[in-house]
């Protein structure tokens, strides 16, 4: 028996022995008077047995054929089973199965059926450690960033690193896979996202050195704020960026990288993806749009903080490296191990005049001094010094011997005072 028939047996059981009346038994259980006296009728000729449901025991009839059953798990055991890390969860098999192979079947249902067959196991839940930090409510207001390493393509293809971005008041989600988490890799998903939806408020970021970095001691002193490439480029967005202390403060863009590394990986395994490029054209064209359709949530807040989209060249100008370097007198700047001779603007060079090198992700460089473009040609090599001539041996001039009446040549008694040599 049921809770729920397990407490009508013992009110049946009360008004019974007279304690209650049928009136207080319909208010205890909370049902009508009508309906506790045919419950009361029922409990007097077949006693507790009468308060079973008479389904109990039977086959449903909304259940599926017992051949569609045995043809669904079979089918979940040749493509999408595996070992933990490899199965299809019981949601994502019932996506497949209704794309890939026609068959329709609910995930709750499937997830009774694979875990009577051992297909699935459930995990444990663990407790909750933090509390969870309300959304944001508008679109825009801040966007969570961060990559995630992981064995995307398996081994068809190499490894990489995903950079997600996680809008906090929708979830809606844009990923780029690449090689590293880089400053270019961050840039390139974060112009992506400003091409499609805008200019966000604020960033959301762990303690990188991509993102963000320690101000010196001497920074410190002068109260100057330690800007990295990426943090320069969202500066001139005027998009502020927000370092996270821990894991958890940016949970949200945590627990994308765990739907990415289980339906992803997944998705990419049926498609035979082998490459970064195939990978993010099938984010771009089809896991994407889907993902956000199924994930995406509304807003608290209708109204959208995102700022308007620079044109393309304005973009150009801001997604780009700039370091600042010394104009030797030689007119030669020395940048990345290599030298540029820029062409002389005037009759003298500036003395230690500071420039700025600019570089961009498909290799253009160019500098600047003070805002405007200099002519420039790249020295293939350094000039190498003069060879010094060889040493010639260093010859010294001995002195010319001593003459015979030389005073080294001439005898003690000769060289006496004559006074001593007469005594």
């Amino acid at each position: 028996m049921s809770d729920k028939e397990q407490r009508r047996a013992e009110v049946m059981g009360r008004i019974k022995k007279g304690d209650l009346r049928l009136g207080s038994g319909a208010e205890m259980l909370g049902i009508s008077y009508r309906q506790v006296k045919r419950v009361w009728r029922r409990y007097r000729t077949e006693g507790k047995k009468g308060l079973v449901h008479g389904n109990v025991g039977r086959r449903s009839n909304r259940a599926k054929p017992s051949e569609f059953r045995h043809g669904v798990l079979q089918l979940v055991r040749e493509k999408y089973s595996g070992g933990v890390g490899e199965r299809f969860g019981p949601t994502l098999a019932a996506e497949h199965l209704a794309s890939e192979d026609g068959q329709q079947v609910d995930p709750e249902t499937l997830r009774r059926w694979m875990l009577s067959q051992g297909l699935w196991s459930r995990e444990r839940k663990r407790k909750a450690h933090r509390k969870r930090r309300e959304r944001h409510p508008h679109f825009g207001e801040l966007v969570q960033l961060d990559g995630s390493f992981e064995d995307w393509l398996e081994e068809r293809g190499p490894g990489g690193c995903l950079m997600n971005l996680v809008d906090d008041a929708t979830g809606t989600t844009l990923c780029r896979l690449g090689e590293q988490e880089t400053t270019w890799a961050a840039a390139g998903v974060l112009r992506v996202w400003i091409q499609q939806q805008g200019i966000p408020q604020a960033l959301y970021t762990d303690w990188k050195n991509v993102y963000v970095k320690q101000p010196s001691a001497q920074q410190r002193l002068r109260g100057e704020e330690p800007l990295t490439q990426f943090g320069a480029m969202c500066s001139r967005l005027g998009i502020a960026i927000l370092a996270a202390s821990s894991p958890q403060s940016k949970g949200r863009v945590e627990r994308n990288h765990g739907t990415h590394q289980d339906r992803l990986i997944k998705k990419m395994r049926r498609k035979n993806i082998c490459t970064h490029a195939a990978a993010n054209q099938f984010l771009e064209r089809e896991y994407l749009p889907e993902h956000n359709r199924r994930f995406a949530r509304l807003p608290a807040s209708p109204e959208d903080f995102h700022r308007r989209c620079p044109g393309k060249g304005r973009l150009d100008e801001i997604f780009r490296l700039e370091t600042e370097r010394t104009l030797g007198n030689d007119w030669v700047v020395r940048h990345e191990n290599r030298l540029y001779q820029v062409t002389r603007q005037s009759r003298y060079a500036p003395a230690r005049a500071k420039v700025v090198v600019c570089e961009w992700e498909d290799g253009r460089c160019e500098i600047r001094y003070r805002g405007q473009r200099l002519a420039y040609t790249e020295i293939a090599e350094r000039p190498a010094k003069p060879a010094a001539p060889p040493a010639q041996p260093i010859r010294r001039r001995l002195p010319a011997p001593p003459k015979a009446n030389h005073p080294w040549k001439q005898g003690y008694w000769r060289m006496r005072p004559r006074s001593r040599r007469a005594a």
